[in-house]
């Protein structure tokens, strides 16, 4: 197992990845809706601060990269002319979701709930989008591709609690 600090690694790469987009809007390249971007920011974020409240520790860096990432390119939309707001059904949708996750959250005060919700949310807007695309690209569906994925095991992980099931059997019977 890798040590914790690994993280700061994960950060850093994923955050290249996120230079490139953010440089090119920033020089007029690129045409994002800041709606999307923004909605896209907000339910990581919103699990970010349930793993800090919850003691999550340094792992939270990566919940924190996913979701400051598209926040980055929304206030950078601001300085690009051809970026554009757009508000669909679809964005309408992500903003419930959203909006609910942090009901939940608040209305519980459970940690792993809201966790929960938040990639239910999320799997449910990947599945939503995915069915939108008429013509598939890697452009248009490797994000949502991915989300749906992670998602789904995420919800699987926290809401089944298999994770520390998971845990607690490789303690059991050692690595290997």
């Amino acid at each position: 197992m890798l040590d914790v600090h690994f993280v700061l690694l994960g950060a850093v790469v994923a955050s290249v990845g996120t230079a490139f987009y953010l440089r090119d809007t920033l020089r007029g390249v690129t045409q994002p809706n800041r709606v999307t971007w923004l909605l896209w920011s907000a339910a990581p974020l919103l699990a970010f601060a349930v793993e800090v409240r919850e003691g999550v520790g340094l792992r939270s860096l990566m919940t924190f990269v996913v979701g400051f990432s598209p926040l980055l390119i929304f206030l950078a939309s601001f300085h690009n002319r051809a970026s554009y707001w757009r508000i669909g059904w679809l964005d309408y949708l992500c903003g419930v979701v959203s909006v609910a996750g942090l009901g939940v959250w608040l209305a519980t005060r459970h940690g792993t709930v809201a966790i929960a919700a938040v990639y239910f949310g999320s799997t449910a807007n990947a599945a939503i989008t995915l069915l939108t695309i008429r013509t598939w690209t890697t452009a248009v569906d490797a994000f949502p591709l991915y989300i749906a994925f992670i998602s789904t095991v995420e919800i699987a992980l926290v809401a089944g609690r298999l994770g520390p099931r998971l845990r607690l059997s490789l303690e059991r019977t050692g690595p290997g």
